[in-house]
């Protein structure tokens, strides 16, 4: 019988054991982040990905508790994780948004804490307060998100832990492949946010043409390839269909030569990168760090 692709796992860096597939709940409010938490359990997920500034823990904390209900798993089963805010950015303000995170997230731990953004002339403060946490064993493993080499280079040279995950836009149209190469030589695991490259690369003619060839779908494709290369991959879906078929990708192995042609799409096209955001100038007099995602509904759902 194939091995479920929830069932796999890879070794961080600091020994603990990560699944390689699991949600993402990047773009939905609270009541759908709940609803897509209880598929994905009840659907064999272990791993659960999350953030402050996605609007919506409140939403995946109910969805934790109820899919563990519903199907008599425990919380020590699952692998949750969340990120560092960027308006949190710094030494004391992330230790008091970590316990917000936990208190909101209803959890005595974090599986995974990320820095989301690399907030400048913020983000090594940031980090040296996810140490602490770590060693205070409040958090299983310590990564970041969004760091280009030259970020995560200048993290290393004032780190005493090594990031154990670097969370990434990755997908077809955009490979990130000098960022995955520093990963492999540092021992960090690459990490895919928006696994699926969105429309763009759902419809590109040549990841249909795979999924024909293979009688997939276009999605099974692309995170059987992000599979292959090694890399974990956490896709938003709030269908329970597709939360479903999103993991049915054991049962078949791209061949290298179809490997390689997905190599070829790659467009270095990232769609969101640091001159994105305000605070990338921390004293940058237009900065707005507080703001949320527009889809926060918290406080009208916790009502």
């Amino acid at each position: 019988m194939t091995k479920s692709i929830l069932d796999k796992t890879t070794t961080l860096n600091n020994g603990v054991q990560m699944p390689y597939f699991g949600l993402g709940v990047w773009q939905t409010d609270n009541r759908t982040a709940q609803n897509s938490v209880i598929e994905a359990i009840k659907n064999g997920y272990y791993l659960i990905d999350t953030a402050k500034q996605y609007g919506n823990q409140a939403g995946v904390a109910k969805g934790i508790r109820e899919g563990l209900r519903q199907t008599g798993g425990n919380r020590k089963d699952l692998f949750i994780t969340s990120k560092v805010f960027d308006g949190d950015a710094g030494y004391d303000s992330t230790l008091h948004a970590f316990y917000d995170t936990l208190h909101e997230l209803q959890l005595s731990y974090i599986d995974l804490y990320l820095i989301h953004w690399p907030v400048n002339e913020r983000y090594i403060d940031t980090w040296h307060a996810l140490e602490k946490l770590y060693k205070d064993g409040l958090i299983r493993a310590i990564g970041i998100s969004n760091f280009d080499n030259e970020r995560l280079q200048n993290l290393l040279d004032h780190a005493t832990v090594t990031p154990a995950v670097n969370q990434m836009e990755y997908n077809p149209l955009n490979q990130e492949k000098e960022i995955h190469e520093m990963a492999k030589m540092t021992g960090i695991q690459l990490e895919a946010w928006s696994p699926l490259g969105g429309g763009q690369a759902l419809n590109n003619p040549t990841i249909k043409q795979l999924a024909q060839k293979y009688n997939k779908t276009a999605a099974q494709i692309i995170l059987r390839w992000n599979y292959q290369q090694d890399v974990l991959t956490i896709p938003k879906s709030t269908h329970q269909q597709r939360i479903i078929e999103n993991t049915q990708i054991t049962d078949f192995e791209l061949s290298n030569e179809d490997v390689q042609k997905i190599h070829k799409l790659d467009e270095q096209k990232r769609t969101l990168w640091y001159d994105d955001f305000y605070w990338h100038n921390p004293n940058d007099p237009n900065n707005h760090p507080e703001s949320i995602e527009v889809w926060d509904d918290t406080e009208e759902y916790k009502n």
